[in-house]
């Protein structure tokens, strides 16, 4: 049994879109980050970064596992399984970079665009417009990908997608009036959401948690 601990975030997302393809057995435990509850001492014992989503693993040997951070999870559900990842290979190392890409780049530039355009109640025009234009430029290096490959590790779906699909649903919802138009000028990454989107894993993956 897997214990996940998320939030309705697009990070929090993708852990249950991987438990979801895998059709792993898990329970859900509610980390309210609104309410700061990720800062709670239990939570910080399994989660040192204080941030959403970790998991315990209760089977394996010596002990349950406690780990954090969502590439990390993903690459270990992908490793524990056997799929979504090539044991090796350029396939195995383009998916890597392409999630490597998603966590270090199109999530945390999305977040800090969201929190500036949309959620501050002060707006500040220097901050918006850089994390715009660097939303922007990332969602331009997504399209550029997506019209070469099927998908973002290559002609396989992966734990790449995964990462980056809740991600790029929040660039043209949540964020849609400040990254005008971003899918009507990148069929790429439009055909890309509609064949991921359309799994239904990924739908499922997509409510958790329910609130």
């Amino acid at each position: 049994m897997i214990t996940l601990y998320t939030w309705t975030t697009p990070n929090g997302r993708k852990v249950p879109i991987m438990l979801e393809e895998l059709g792993l057995e898990y329970e859900v435990r509610l980390v309210n980050i609104g309410k700061n509850e990720q800062f709670s001492p239990e939570y910080l014992a399994i989660s040192p970064n204080n941030k959403i989503p970790a998991i315990v693993d209760q089977d394996v040997d010596g002990g349950p596992l406690a780990i954090f951070e969502s590439g990390a999870i993903l690459t270990y559900l992908a490793e524990k399984s056997g799929r979504f990842l090539a044991s090796s290979g350029a396939a195995r190392y383009k998916t890597l970079e392409w999630l490597h890409w998603q966590i270090g780049g199109q999530g945390p530039m999305l977040g800090q665009l969201g929190f500036f355009a949309v959620r501050s109640s002060e707006k500040s025009e220097l901050a918006i417009k850089r994390f715009t234009e660097e939303g922007e430029r990332l969602l331009n290096v997504m399209e550029k990908r997506l019209s070469e490959t099927a998908y973002l590790g290559g002609d396989e779906y992966s734990i790449a997608d995964m990462a980056a699909y809740p991600w790029t649903v929040a660039a043209t919802t949540f964020l849609k009036d400040v990254l005008v138009d971003s899918l009507a000028t990148r069929p790429g990454m439009k055909r890309w959401m509609k064949a991921v989107g359309e799994r239904p894993a990924v739908q499922r993956g997509m409510q958790v948690p329910k609130v």
